[in-house]
């Protein structure tokens, strides 16, 4: 699409239309699974109309996981150092699971392209990502040296977090099937807490 002027509202329309589709589609079928075509038909476009707003497939791609990223990595930012330890963890581990809640195509999305190898993602997360879980391991580290906390691989307590919160995302279905007529996350808020706020909790 030409840059060189403000987009018309239509433009503002088909582009956000196009972003939905693709989002859709690429969090059902992976990237390497979607089409161009897919993404056009499910966003009510042709082909070449789609094509005039993105050159390809690896555009609309790019386009949507650079405002993923920065949505996904936003809960751990908050992780704030002056907090109180615990309240800070617990925090963030509600707010991974809301995420879960509020964009499970988006975690779908991000969970197909790392079990491809990450081969879009790669340079993200070997830059931005590395540089936030190192300073957030320190700060845990921190925290438990300090006593505040008990004593875990930070790393491993970050992964633990991220596993059990989108796992509800990224595993929709069978979550959803086994629980029955009951929200999963009816009760999953609770059940989380009371796991992190035992394992990290410190004996008195």
């Amino acid at each position: 699409m030409p840059a060189d002027r403000a987009p018309t509202r239509i433009q503002r329309k088909n582009r956000a239309a196009i972003l939905e589709a693709a989002l859709d589609v690429f969090s059902s079928h992976g990237f390497r699974g979607s089409t161009v075509d897919q993404i056009a038909k499910a966003a009510g476009l042709s082909k070449p109309n789609l094509l005039y707003y993105f050159a390809s497939k690896e555009a609309i791609f790019n386009e949507l996981m650079s405002g993923l990223l920065d949505t996904w990595l936003d809960p751990l930012r908050a992780l704030d150092p002056e907090g109180e330890p615990l309240d800070e963890i617990l925090a963030y581990v509600q707010r991974k699971l809301q995420m879960s809640r509020d964009f499970p195509r988006e975690s779908r999305l991000y969970a197909n392209e790392i079990v491809q190898g990450a081969p879009r993602l790669h340079d993200v997360i070997a830059a931005d990502l590395k540089v936030l879980v190192e300073e957030k391991a320190r700060l845990l580290q921190d925290w438990m040296d300090a006593g505040r906390i008990n004593r875990a691989h930070p790393k491993h307590l970050l992964f633990s977090i991220w596993s059990l919160t989108q796992h509800y995302a990224d595993f929709d279905a069978q979550v959803r099937t086994l629980m029955g007529e009951e929200d999963p996350f009816h009760a999953a808020p609770q059940y989380l807490e009371t796991v992190y706020r035992r394992m990290l909790t410190p004996k008195s």
